[in-house]
């Protein structure tokens, strides 16, 4: 009696492709023709200042479109915008991090140029700043301020973001000189990649560590930096906002390079208690008998919570990485500026 064959099993053959995300292109890309160029103007009560600002940029870039954020003033900012020929909107949470964030997520363009309302950055130095972007393929070029003298530029400001520039470049690598001018062009790729977390004026500090822990190519040009004109108020606090912007920078060193923010605590921790331990030891060796048993315990206690830190550093590091990679990996989705 013959055997019974087995049936065979037949697959159709299926487009594994067909509606599955192809990755060898880029998901989004400029529009052709000349780059769209957006003027980004964040403001609060700069009903003197804004309308002149608006008109500048408007002559240096003809053919870019001015936008102005009203971030809840109590003046004719808003009104004052729109009369010159701004497109004028609104964010009614206060800070200027808020406002860039909203900024970014709701402008489309393929080059984004991000300027006060305060009258104090040259617009004549913008077709300079985009054309060094668009011809070297950069994702930021920053405007550093240069004054002649006055006070356009107070001593303890000058001095404050000279202090914190230096400490951003200790800890994330050299890369700008003037990390807090509020004057910088940006890339599409650049905005559409950027989290944008800050809620205040460390968000200039945020744009400077996203472009040094990415790699990012970026560049500077030196721009005149003026005083506001009389009756005009800065928002700024000196001791205050300086002490904001560091210690956003020590939670950005935190996330960014947990294993050398936790290795440094550890590294403290670590060496108080060898220095307790010490005239423990020695008397120890000499006698045999531990003689500050609550120190013995202290010092104890200090190296497991020192070696524990050591260990949260290194397992974050991990999952710093990561986010770094997908960071990296959505950056990449979006073509380099391109004149």
């Amino acid at each position: 009696m013959a055997r019974a064959r087995p049936h065979a099993l037949f697959v159709t053959p299926v487009n594994m492709h067909a509606n599955t995300l192809d990755l060898s292109r880029p998901l989004s890309r400029e529009a052709p023709g000349p780059p769209r160029v957006a003027v980004l103007v964040p403001c609060l009560d700069e009903e003197q200042t804004v309308g002149r600002v608006v008109r500048d940029f408007r002559a240096a870039l003809p053919d870019a479109q001015v936008y102005v954020f009203d971030n809840g003033s109590a003046d004719r900012t808003a009104a004052v915008a729109a009369a010159a020929g701004a497109v004028v909107r609104a964010e009614p949470l206060p800070g200027k991090g808020h406002v860039v964030r909203r900024m970014f997520a709701d402008v489309d363009a393929d080059i984004y140029l991000l300027v006060d309302g305060d009258e104090t950055y040259d617009a004549a130095a913008a077709p300079q700043m985009i054309d060094l972007l668009l011809g070297q393929s950069l994702d930021m070029v920053v405007g550093c301020r240069e004054t002649e003298g006055g006070d356009a530029f107070r001593t303890g400001h000058r001095f404050g973001n000279a202090a914190l520039t230096g400490f951003l470049t200790e800890v994330f690598g050299a890369g700008f000189t003037d990390v807090l001018s509020g004057y910088r062009v940006l890339s599409r790729r650049f905005v559409k990649t950027f989290p944008c977390l800050s809620s205040g004026f460390e968000i200039e500090t945020e744009m400077a560590v996203h472009a040094l822990t990415l790699g990012l190519p970026c560049g500077e040009v030196p721009t005149a930096y003026r005083a506001r004109p009389e009756g005009s108020a800065s928002k700024l606090r000196t001791w205050s906002d300086g002490f904001r912007i560091l210690r956003a920078m020590l939670a950005l060193l935190r996330q960014e390079k947990p294993a050398r923010f936790f290795g440094a605590i550890g590294a403290v921790l670590a060496a108080v208690s060898l220095l307790l331990a010490w005239p423990l030891a020695m008397t120890y060796f000499a006698t045999g008998l531990v003689p500050r048993f609550p120190t013995a315990i202290l010092c104890t206690g200090l190296m497991i919570i020192a070696l524990l830190t050591f260990c949260c550093g290194l397992i974050l590091d991990s999952v710093a990485r990561s986010r770094m990679e997908m960071r990296r990996l959505a950056y990449l989705r979006w073509r380099a500026p391109e004149a």
